[in-house]
């Protein structure tokens, strides 16, 4: 098989391509980024580098050039900073998204698969989610106050109007909770909290015990490790399956789960608005880069089943509380993907 990975140097594009190598159907990879590694060993030396910016229009005829003869396309390029730049944020993530989307019709490529996001859902009312989990038809209006969940929803939207142009090429859509693996810890600290809290404080955090965890009221969050979303497209690709996948590990983060990793036996609830306010206040100053919209985000998003995608036979081998445990002990590290991968612009990616 040939696999076109499109971001691939980002926090999921490099444990795809690590699952692609060690997958023996594969032959072929070719990874597309902005910028790509110059000199990495492997699990990345056989990968057929090209460099290409989504965000510009001129890039749909390299595009298409390297999905022909591809037997799938994965298509992760994200950038979910500068927040303060809403027009890079548009023409990488819905319009960059919209000319892959067309040039692997163009190209006539068998199985186009998308890498959406939790984030895409959410209720045109704006009514939070029931305690009930969610399966892949609940409705994807995203978060109005999020980019993220707004561009989300809108790329949903336009992947719906490709796939029914063309009928002949499979689409699939996967929907992660928030994906987390060491190697990319620093960046997810860069772009979440900044300056705010200095890294020798993070360096410490394995090691402190809080007798009262804080925690937003009545949010639950999904997580699960790179390399278990990165084995879940590599199952939906071999198996050629249609159609959306939520994927996430157990448990939900609450505070009863990460309550034991920071040694806390109770918890305080604090009021969602205190702190979307919180959040605003401290944006609005740039003593962090977290816009208040992914507060307004987690309110709304629910959380998730997985049946789909554990019945291709997918079981990830993170539990959530792991891989939190893995994030937290690398959080005040140097280095990173960004330093590893020249230059990938975002974690998420």
């Amino acid at each position: 098989m040939r696999i076109v990975v499109i971001g691939a140097t980002g926090n999921v594009g490099t444990a795809l391509l690590r699952r692609l190598q060690a997958a023996p159907e594969v032959d072929s990879i070719v990874g597309i980024s902005r910028h790509g590694p110059e000199r990495l060993g492997e699990p990345y030396d056989r990968v057929e580098w090209q460099h290409a910016d989504v965000s510009l229009p001129g890039s749909t005829s390299l595009l298409e050039r390297a999905m022909r003869g591809a037997d799938a396309v994965v298509h992760l390029a994200w950038i979910i900073r500068p927040n303060r730049d809403p027009g890079l944020l548009e023409r990488t993530n819905v319009e960059g998204s919209r000319r892959v989307f067309e040039a692997a019709a163009a190209s006539g490529v068998p199985h186009l698969v998308h890498a959406s996001s939790v984030g895409a859902y959410g209720r045109e009312d704006e009514r939070p989610p029931g305690p009930e989990r969610a399966d892949e038809s609940f409705p994807r209006h995203g978060a109005p106050a999020s980019h993220y969940g707004r561009q989300k929803s809108a790329v949903e939207r336009i992947l719906d109007d490709v796939e029914a142009a063309h009928p002949e090429m499979l689409v699939s859509r996967l929907r992660p909770g928030l994906i987390f693996q060491a190697e990319a810890a620093p960046e997810i600290r860069d772009y979440f909290l900044g300056a705010l809290v200095p890294r020798v404080l993070l360096r410490a955090l394995p090691l402190v015990r809080l007798p009262v965890l804080p925690w937003p009221a009545g949010i639950a969050a999904q997580v699960v490790h790179a390399d278990d979303i990165a084995d879940a497209y590599w199952r939906v690709v071999r198996e050629r399956a249609p159609g959306a996948f939520n994927v996430a590990a157990e448990p939900p983060v609450t505070p009863h789960s990460v309550g034991p990793l920071v040694g806390a036996t109770r918890q305080l609830p604090i009021p969602v608005p205190l702190v979307r306010a919180l959040v605003a206040i401290s944006y609005r100053l740039r003593l962090q880069p977290t816009d208040p919209g992914w507060v307004d985000m987690a309110l709304l998003t629910p959380v998730m089943g997985t049946d789909r995608i554990r019945a291709l036979g997918w079981e990830p081998r993170h539990s959530a509380t792991d891989t939190l445990r893995e994030l937290v002990h690398r959080l005040g590290a140097r280095g990173g993907l960004g330093n590893a991968l020249h230059r990938s612009r975002s974690p998420l990616e």
